[in-house]
């Protein structure tokens, strides 16, 4: 049996549409050099990224335990898009940094993200796809969402 993205329910439309254009996203990455990254890499580094913080701050931020968080950030030291360097007011405590290889990484995400946006202007029209984003955002809002994004704690529900 084919599904007809139409008969889908809204949650799982908004869904799809972003798995596919974050699918597009990593391919393009990809032919640019970072096909070292994972979409799951993202959720590090966006706490990151707003600045440094120590281990067990992330793992807070989270939602995650101590060792959960150590073995990410372990994982994105090995490939380079994380430091640990030291605390200046407490030198027992590291704090975790982005290296330039994920600064350029984030603005690559960044600069492809609105390209992908661009296409889809051009191709369905700017108020179409401004009002799928606001019908978007509201629905989010709705549901409590907004402060997720604004505190950098979006994650799968449970």
């Amino acid at each position: 049996m084919v599904v007809h993205p139409s008969t889908l329910d809204l949650s799982l439309t908004a869904l799809f549409a972003g798995w596919a254009m974050t699918d597009e996203v990593q391919r393009r990455l990809a032919e640019r050099g970072f096909d070292d990254l994972r979409f799951n890499d993202g959720v590090v580094i966006q706490h990151v990224l707003a600045a440094p913080l120590s281990i067990t701050t992330l793992a807070g931020r989270m939602g995650v335990t101590q060792q959960a968080a150590s073995k990410a950030v372990a994982d994105l030291e090995r490939r380079g898009l994380l430091r640990r360097e030291p605390d200046p007011a407490d030198a027992r405590t590291k704090l975790l940094h982005l290296t330039e290889h994920a600064h350029r990484a984030v603005e690559a995400t960044r600069a492809l993200r609105a390209s992908l946006q661009d296409g889809l202007e051009a191709e369905y029209g700017p108020e179409r796809v401004g009002d799928a984003r606001a019908l978007l955002a509201s629905i989010i809002g709705r549901y409590g969402g907004d402060e997720a994004i604004r505190g950098r704690r979006v994650r799968p529900p449970r």
